[in-house]
């Protein structure tokens, strides 16, 4: 990007509400099923049907508030959001528009220099979700046909500020946005559903400037990497621009992966756009204190204070500490794990580089390789000496295949570390023999290639040698 410019980037964020029916009529919220098959007359359009508002929907929304600082409004209202496509059967959503459910709040977002920076949220309010086009689906190509499971299932669209400035940033607060609601249940985090997607709203402005420039939207992408792709390339488009004296046209965009480019699909609505007027068949929303209260108190662990404690009392490393948080599972695998181990911060490297590219999710649930209680049993080998750090991965490996113990694989298999000192010193000294560089240039002040040494010793031993005993005897032989 040119150092002339900067970019002001907003994102409005649809979230699926993990509820088990739709927002206003008792329809499965299912993903997968056959077409129009979860349906019924309030959430397909049909004429006297009336909508009944879905009390766990309005209980996760309010989570998702308390949890982003949000003020919760005790009294707000819905709306009728008028305009026409194929997938919206009553030709207008029911949304909320000035009285919405939540205002205000905050996401911190973490920053390459491990420092965080705070963005606005502007507010969150309850929706309902629209169908599905499907594009040449049927017996003719050219045949668009549409899907209804989806229409009337809950969302909550939060609506950031534009204070995000590049779209690295932005791809990082998704990340934590989903796994903030994923904590309170409030999602499942499924991108490839659809169930976590956002518009995203890019400017430009030159640097100093501090009115906004004219921006586009980028609308319903569905993944961290098409967000960051989509905003890098949007921003270049419009700093060209500028730069070649023209304009920035306000319109829509969608992302195409394929070509690496947005392309636009019409121009830009404002509110004004939408008639926007008080649903006639819904009351006004009024909260209790005690209901309000009641979730507050409910609401688990987030992420930013899990990663705090795990930094702070367990000594993981912030790297660690952010990809354990992402998922709930994932987190309270490693707090269960941790709490049976001595060394957590070993613990959590194991979660993140041995474990987890074996964990299977599904939505908020997820399947581990092995029992907490089997892993811990595996580390107290490293831990009395049994095992070294190879080994473990190697026992770890046969004990998923196998479901067998660690201790009846050590068993039948024999591995455990060589403690033998003079088959050790052996080992070092035909490592040392055949590295006469290294040797050198370790002994000339080159310290770092100790752990060459110790490397090709554990090769040649298969990771059996006692790694206190090669650490003397590396240190004998190479002089300190």
């Amino acid at each position: 990007m040119s150092p002339d410019y900067e970019a002001v980037i907003g994102l409005e964020v649809h979230a699926r509400m993990h509820t088990r029916t739709k927002a206003f009529c008792p329809c499965a919220v299912r993903f997968g099923d056959p077409p129009n098959t979860l349906v019924c007359p309030t959430c397909l359009g049909l004429p006297g049907a009336l909508p009944s508002l879905n009390r766990e929907a309005v209980a996760m929304g309010v989570r998702v508030g308390l949890a982003l600082g949000c003020t919760v409004r005790r009294r707000s209202r819905f709306a009728r959001k008028n305009y026409f496509y194929p997938d919206l059967p009553k030709g207008y959503q029911i949304s909320q528009y000035d009285e919405p459910l939540c205002e205000g709040g905050w996401l911190d977002v973490p920053q390459p220099d491990g420092s965080t920076r705070r963005i606005g949220i502007e507010r969150a309010h309850l929706e309902e979700d629209a169908g599905k086009n499907l594009h040449g689906a049927g017996a003719s190509r050219e045949a668009s046909l549409v899907d209804l499971n989806r229409a009337g299932v809950p969302l909550l669209e939060i609506v950031g500020r534009p204070e995000l400035r590049s779209a690295s940033e932005a791809a990082e607060y998704l990340r934590q946005l989903r796994s903030v609601l994923m904590a309170v249940g409030a999602n499942d985090g499924n991108l490839e559903s659809g169930s976590f997607r956002c518009d995203a709203n890019v400017s430009v402005r030159p640097v100093g400037e501090r009115r906004l420039g004219t921006r586009t939207e980028i609308k319903n992408i569905n993944s961290f990497r098409f967000v960051q792709r989509a905003i890098e390339w949007e921003v270049a488009e419009q700093v060209a621009a500028l730069k070649a004296g023209g304009a920035v046209a306000q319109v829509t965009k969608t992302w195409d992966d394929d070509s690496g480019r947005c392309h636009v699909l019409r121009r830009k609505e404002g509110s004004d756009d939408y008639r926007y007027f008080p649903e006639p068949d819904l009351p006004p929303l009024v909260l209790s204190e005690a209901f309000v209260d009641e979730l507050a108190a409910s609401l688990p662990p987030l992420p930013a204070a899990r990663r705090a404690r795990y930094v702070r009392e367990l000594r993981v490393t912030e790297g660690d500490a952010r990809v354990i948080t992402e998922h709930p599972a994932l987190a309270r695998w490693f707090e269960a794990l941790a709490a049976l181990t001595t060394d957590a911060k070993r613990a959590a490297n194991w979660v993140c580089n041995v474990v987890k590219p074996g964990v299977v999710t599904d939505g908020l649930q997820a399947s581990f390789p092995l029992p907490v209680e089997a892993l811990a049993a595996l580390l107290a080998r490293l831990d009395d000496g049994t095992l070294s750090g190879t080994l473990a991965r190697e026992v770890y490996a046969k004990m998923v295949e196998s479901g067998r113990s660690a201790e009846a694989i050590i068993e039948a298999e024999g591995l455990r570390v060589v403690t033998d000192e003079g088959a050790i010193e052996a080992a070092c000294r035909a490592v040392i023999d055949a590295s006469p560089k290294q040797v050198a240039a370790y002994r000339a002040g080159k310290r770092a290639l100790l752990g060459y040494f110790k490397g090709e010793v554990m090769r040649a031993s298969g990771g059996r040698a006692d790694p206190r005993a090669l650490d003397a005897a590396l240190s004998r032989l190479l002089g300190g």
